[in-house]
């Protein structure tokens, strides 16, 4: 991978992540600081993932069919712009309804680094690695993909703490900003990008979008939905509970404790046996992450916390990987890109709407209420996992149907 990537190409990816990964805990930090109200901060950032719900697929679709360069470059300087902004829209005093709206142009803009990687990393390997070493090396690739995103959420996060917390809640979205404009820039002009678009953007080969809308396909968009929730409202509920105590601004570096686990054992997914298939470990990691979820949901003190949240991170990660690599196996033909970002934007959006969910309930009803939503976004992942094993069962059957079908045709049927 690296003699087609170059040694550059996966710290730039790496670093174009951060924007996106700090947009929600950005927008909800500065938003709940700036106004002292945890629902509007959750509405704020639920409006960053609408837009991009709303964007990623469209981003995606244009991308399988005009490039990666042509559109993360244009997308990529709008969103540096409105990041750049919003400290200003926030701080100035202008109607709620204005911050709603700029966060939710904010969302639209989302350039979404990760997905596009993907895209890159499946198109070079598809076309230009020898067959023997494609299946070790997907595997491989897409852990790190997931690792990369796991590592991303965790700093994400962190910087927004460190800089909230050290320099001023406004901080993590300039920051944000500059690092859109150099890193995303840079991102969408590396040559990978030409790689990816010259094997895919064929159209002789692009599957239709109506096959991104197979059961097989959105069992996993339902996955990653899941998994957004349970982000967005451990964040969002962490945030109420460490502002009761007069440390909202600490949230982020506890929420980053999720991802030390969650990156580390991203990573150790790619030494798993195959004999463990994928559709057994989404299962066995989404009970791990209804497990730890419960007992978030039952501690009142910080220490506990800390260690459930260590724990939760040691679900969520692999389960997050394994859809992944689900998707890159089902996505159809040139139709990657629009398969990434439809995942990615689903995750977002689940995010950002449990932010807002949790961060209404937690100031209208009560923490420990809002405490026990990421049990139920858990729970939720567990049984995507098992309606997954459904459909693949389901699609087993229907192939094997078909074939037996073409064994015992007679001859001369035409069949």
């Amino acid at each position: 991978m690296i003699h087609h990537t170059g040694w550059g190409y996966f710290p730039i990816a790496f670093i174009a992540r951060l924007p996106f990964a700090m947009m929600v805990v950005g927008v909800l930090t500065l938003v709940t600081s700036a106004s002292g109200s945890v629902a509007l901060g959750g509405l704020a950032s639920a409006a960053v993932g609408i837009g991009v719900v709303i964007a990623g697929p469209v981003i995606g679709d244009a991308v399988d069919h005009h490039g990666q360069r042509t559109v993360l470059v244009p997308v990529g300087l709008i969103n540096g712009v409105l990041l750049a902004l919003f400290p200003l829209v926030v701080l100035s005093g202008m109607p709620d309804a204005m911050v709603l709206i700029v966060a939710g142009l904010i969302g639209v803009t989302a350039p979404q680094a990760a997905a596009m990687s993907r895209s890159r990393v499946i198109a070079i390997i598809r076309d230009r690695l020898h067959p023997d070493t494609r299946g070790r090396t997907f595997t491989r690739a897409m852990s790190y993909e997931s690792a990369a995103d796991e590592t991303a959420f965790v700093i994400g996060p962190f910087l927004v703490g460190i800089f909230a917390s050290f320099i001023a809640p406004w901080a993590p979205i300039a920051i944000a900003a500059a690092l859109s404009f150099v890193f995303v820039t840079a991102f969408a002009l590396h040559p990978t990008g030409v790689l990816a678009t010259s094997s895919e953007s064929e159209t002789a080969r692009r599957a239709p979008f109506s096959a991104v809308l197979s059961p097989r396909v959105l069992v996993l968009v339902g996955g990653t939905f899941a998994v957004g929730l349970f982000f967005g409202s451990t964040l969002t509920s962490l945030t109420a509970f460490m502002e009761s105590r007069g440390a909202g601004a600490d949230a982020g570096l506890l929420y980053g404790l999720m991802g030390i686990g969650s990156a580390a054992l991203a990573l150790a997914v790619a030494v798993l046996p195959a004999r463990f298939a994928l559709r057994w470990r989404w299962l066995v990691f989404a009970t791990v992450m209804a497990v730890s979820a419960s007992a978030y949901a039952a501690t009142d003190a910080v220490s506990g916390l800390v260690v459930t949240l260590l724990v939760m991170g040691l679900g969520v990660g692999p389960a997050l990987v394994t859809i992944f690599s689900l998707a890159g196996e089902r996505s159809p033909a040139g139709r990657s890109a629009t398969t990434m970002t439809l995942l990615a934007s689903s995750l977002t959006l689940a995010q950002a709407l449990s932010s807002a969910l949790a961060g209404s309930i937690a100031e209208t009803v009560s923490i420990p209420l809002a405490l026990a939503l990421p049990a139920l976004a858990a729970l939720l992942v567990l049984v995507f996992g098992v309606l997954n094993v459904a459909v693949e069962r389901h699609d087993a059957r229907v192939h094997y149907s078909v074939t037996y079908a073409s064994i015992v045709a007679p001859a001369g049927s035409g069949s």
